[in-house]
């Protein structure tokens, strides 16, 4: 099945990323299904918010997994981005294009657009990349390399999970964010960094460079800020709290979420 799979995704990647994206909202209409915290359901922007980090929980654990395989099998990935692949590596990229389109799609049709405009825009520059990866079949190794960020992205969506349980104080909540911090540095930036030195030091021969490089350097931008309201919230947390009188954080301000 899965050789008769390959072909057809590598032949008509834009209707198998709508196919994957469609998969991803199967898999978000399942994940409902599961008992969500108590404190979450009484909010509706937390229960949005609990089901759509568990559709990019799923995400992150299958595409982190499958780019540092596909990266421990074949090493060539990273020594040659521009060009080398496999139909695995490829077939991974199709499936998280479709993941984020499908976020994207969720995040604009249940009216959070505004308050989510970075993660929109952070959406379009990964698509535009991994459809451009797809089409013209270069720069795959770059985009599965690029998925070493989902190994951190697991760690940030528990991060998230627990602030939106409220439980902030918990053994869990503190034993995740030297984690976080850990695969922060080492599969978020790292990454970014390691991709960013490779279009600037083969600029000169690279198809569309600078347009690869300017994207890379607004990623940056953006992890950068991120990192540092990470070690600000979770490690030089301002005293100042959020909690209303029911015990609930004040949802008139989303920012303990956001930080």
């Amino acid at each position: 099945m899965m050789e008769a799979l390959l072909p057809l995704v590598k032949s008509h990647p834009g209707p198998s990323v709508l196919v994957f994206s469609m998969l991803f909202r199967v898999v978000h209409r399942l994940l409902q299904r599961l008992p969500v915290p108590k404190v979450v359901k009484q909010d509706e922007f937390r229960s949005w918010k609990w089901r759509n980090l568990s559709v990019s929980m799923v995400h992150s654990l299958l595409t982190g997994s499958w780019a540092l395989t596909c990266v421990v099998v074949w090493p060539e990935l990273l020594n040659n981005i521009y060009s080398y692949h496999t139909p695995l590596s490829y077939l991974l990229v199709c499936v998280s294009t479709g993941y984020f389109v499908q976020d994207a799609g969720d995040i604009i049709l249940t009216g959070h657009a505004l308050g989510s405009w970075e993660f929109l825009l952070h959406h379009a520059l990964v698509v535009w990349c991994f459809l451009y990866a797809l089409y013209t079949h270069l720069y795959v190794a770059g985009a599965v390399i690029a998925l070493f960020v989902e190994v951190n992205s697991v760690t940030l969506h528990l991060r998230l999970m627990l602030k939106l349980a409220s439980a902030q104080s918990s053994s869990m909540y503190q034993l995740n964010k030297f984690a976080n911090l850990f695969t922060y540095i080492m599969f978020r930036l790292s990454t970014q960094f390691y991709l960013t030195w490779y279009i600037i030091h083969n600029y000169s021969w690279l198809d569309h460079g600078g347009f690869f490089l300017v994207t890379m350097v607004m990623m940056n931008i953006m992890i950068l800020i991120y990192f540092y309201r990470l070690l600000r919230a979770d490690f030089f947390p301002k005293r100042i709290s959020y909690t209303g009188h029911n015990g609930i954080h004040n949802n008139n301000s989303k920012k303990f979420l956001s930080d």
